[in-house]
C-alpha cells in the first residue's frame, strides 16, 4: 500500500466510525473505500465488517451509563442477533465475487434509501417511560435485521433504530446505545464467520480498525451536539455515487 492509500484508508476509517455511532450508514465510506482501492467485494464486505468491529465497542461505552439501566433485557436481543449474523455471514461465504458483485449496487440503492428515509424511521423519544427490552416481537425483528447486518450490514443502523423503536420503548439516546450494543454481537460473529472463511484483507484493515475506533468514540460526542443533516446527506451522496459506479462498471 502507497502512503496515499493509507491516509485515504484512515480518514474513510474515521468519518465510519463516526456515522455509525450517529445514526449508522458508515458502512458505506468502509466498503466503498476498500473496493475502490481493488479489493475484491467479498473480501471488502467482510473487511469493511472487521474494521468497524472497534467503533461499534467505543461508542457503545460511550453510552455506559444507559447500557446499565436495561442490560439484562438486552440478552434476548443478542441472542436472536447472533442467530441472525451468523445465518447471514454463512450466507455471503456460499457467493463467488462476481455473484456478489451483481448484487451490490442493488443492495447499495436498497441501504441508501434506507438511510434517506431514516429522519421519518427514527423513534419517537417517549419520556417517563423505562424501555422494556427483551419482548418475543423484539427479538423476531431483530433476528431478520441481524440476517441482513451480517450479510451486508450498509444501512443497519438505521433499520435497527427503526426496528427498536416500534419493538421497544426508552428515549432516543437509550436505543441508540442498544443499537450500539447490538451492532456489536452482529459485527464479533460475522467477524469470526469471515476470518474462518477466509476472505479478510488483514494489512486494509490493520489501517483502518483504529481510525475507525477513533471515530466511533468521537462520534457520541457528534451524536449529542452537533445537527446529523450534513453527514446524512454526505452517505447519502455516497451511496448513490457507489450505486452508480457499480451499475456502469
Amino acid at each position: 500500500m502507497t502512503l496515499t492509500i493509507i491516509l485515504f484508508l484512515f480518514i474513510a476509517g474515521v468519518l465510519t466510525g463516526m456515522i455509525n455511532a450517529v445514526a449508522g450508514g458508515g458502512t458505506f465510506l468502509s466498503f466503498g473505500a476498500l473496493t475502490l482501492i481493488g479489493i475484491p467485494p467479498v473480501v471488502a464486505n467482510a473487511t469493511s465488517a472487521i474494521t468497524q468491529f472497534p467503533g461499534y465497542i467505543t461508542s457503545s461505552l460511550a453510552y455506559w451509563d444507559d447500557l446499565k439501566a436495561f442490560w439484562r433485557g438486552a440478552i434476548a436481543l443478542a441472542a436472536a442477533s447472533i442467530a441472525g449474523a451468523l445465518l447471514g455471514a454463512w450466507f455471503l461465504l456460499q457467493l463467488d465475487n462476481p455473484e456478489f458483485r451483481s448484487m451490490v449496487p442493488w443492495l447499495l440503492l436498497a441501504a441508501t434509501a434506507l438511510f434517506a428515509a431514516g429522519p421519518y424511521l427514527k423513534p419517537k423519544d417517549r419520556p417517563g417511560k423505562r424501555a422494556s427490552i427483551g419482548s418475543p416481537l423484539g427479538a423476531a425483528v431483530q433476528f431478520f435485521t441481524a440476517i441482513y447486518g451480517g450479510f451486508f450490514g450498509a444501512g443497519m443502523g438505521v433499520m435497527m433504530l427503526a426496528s427498536l423503536g416500534l419493538s421497544q420503548a426508552g428515549d432516543y439516546h437509550r436505543l441508540n446505545a442498544l443499537k450500539n450494543v447490538l451492532s456489536t454481537v452482529i459485527a464479533a460473529v460475522a467477524i469470526i464467520v469471515f476470518v474462518s472463511g477466509g476472505v479478510v484483507a488483514w494489512p486494509q484493515a490493520v489501517v483502518m480498525i483504529p481510525a475507525v475506533a477513533l471515530g466511533g468514540w468521537s462520534g457520541v460526542w457528534v451524536a449529542r451536539r452537533v445537527p446529523q443533516a450534513v453527514m446524512r446527506w454526505v452517505v447519502i451522496a455516497v451511496g448513490l455515487l457507489l450505486a452508480g459506479y457499480y451499475f456502469a462498471t
